[in-house]
């Protein structure tokens, strides 16, 4: 779905077209943002940001991939993993925080978006499917005995994604930053869904 990327003058390249529009989208709001804003931040002209991209939808829809892209690479990678379910989900939420934290900006415009548009839909389509990973991996946790049964298991899983994505209303990436919250949300966590 994402376009080729174009080849343009040398430090204006279609990643920096995307960075400079995901930062202005976060600080300003994506309907608030303008094809012009966002040239200016980077000295170009608009014409220019046109040689990179087709629209401010498109950047959009590359912003949001980009986050929910690694969601899903951790969650491949997790579930090719040979342990039981309470470990690869343990590892899942680690590997949100992660993932939250190396794309930070990229996953807050991700979760501020509301379904006004096709793009937004479509984001919002591919968050329930990983919601629903992340359910069946909290069922299956339950089936193996791990996880308390009077728990429901979308529940658990919403309330997990909740703790890690509510770190971008405060958490700050710095390095090393994201491993010791990653722990801190696994232990708060699964401490309280272990039987």
């Amino acid at each position: 779905m994402t376009a080729p990327r174009r080849r343009g003058r040398p430090g204006h390249d279609q990643d920096a077209v995307l960075n400079a529009a995901v930062r202005l989208f976060n600080e300003r709001g994506y309907d608030a943002t303008s094809m012009y804003d966002i040239a200016v931040s980077l000295g170009i002209t608009k014409s220019s940001v046109y040689h990179h991209i087709a629209g401010k939808e498109q950047l959009l829809q590359m912003a949001m991939d980009r986050a929910l892209d690694g969601l899903f690479e951790a969650a491949e990678d997790v579930r090719q993993q040979d342990l039981p379910a309470i470990e690869r989900l343990e590892r899942l939420i680690g590997r949100s925080v992660l993932v939250l934290a190396e794309r930070f900006e990229f996953v807050t415009v991700l979760l501020r978006v509301r379904g006004n548009t096709e793009v937004e839909q479509h984001a919002l389509t591919r968050r329930r499917e990983f919601d629903t990973v992340v359910t069946e991996l909290v069922k299956q946790a339950q089936t193996e005995g791990d996880v308390r049964p009077d728990i429901d298991p979308a529940t658990a899983a919403r309330l997990l994604l909740g703790m890690v994505n509510s770190l971008s209303e405060w958490y700050r990436p710095r390095p090393g930053g994201a491993a010791a919250i990653a722990t801190a949300v696994s232990a708060i966590a699964f401490e309280g869904l272990r039987l």
